[in-house]
């Protein structure tokens, strides 16, 4: 007796085994099958919204490098316009220096004036931190046309 259940267990075991493995058979339930069905498709749209999110991630790392550079080119802007009155007020003083020429009636005088308005002296301002080296051009360069 014990032969026999062990022959009618076989060909159920090898039965079950050839579902397990996924092989579609006609005695599946419908509703299994149509529950496979599901899952695919959830794994489908699984591996679309990994590879939608990996390129989102990738967009927000580029979004982030933009952002820094915007920051230092804001902190780059925000030193020249705190400068900037600086800039105006030498403008204005130098503009306050220039002699304004008398009023004449000929026109050919008032260009002749214009020519001999002393114009202020250039102002150019050196950074400190450049000084050393650049007398050392200078330097250099006396010594070569020496």
């Amino acid at each position: 007796m014990e032969n026999k259940r062990q022959t009618l267990s076989r060909p159920l075991a090898s039965h079950l085994r050839h579902q397990s493995m996924g092989a579609p058979s006609s005695g599946a339930s419908p509703v299994l099958l149509a529950r496979i069905n599901e899952k695919k498709a959830e794994l489908a749209n699984l591996k679309e919204l990994q590879a939608l999110s990996a390129g989102l991630a990738d967009q927000m790392e580029m979004l982030e490098q933009k952002l820094s550079t915007l920051s230092d080119g804001t902190e780059a802007v925000a030193a020249v316009l705190s400068n900037w009155h600086n800039v105006l007020r030498a403008i204005n003083m130098a503009s306050m220096k220039i002699p304004k020429p008398k009023d004449t009636e000929e026109p050919e005088a008032q260009e002749e004036s214009k020519e001999e308005v002393p114009l202020p002296q250039t102002l150019v301002r050196i950074p400190t931190q450049h000084a050393p080296t650049l007398l050392q051009q200078t330097g250099s360069g006396n010594a070569a046309t020496e």
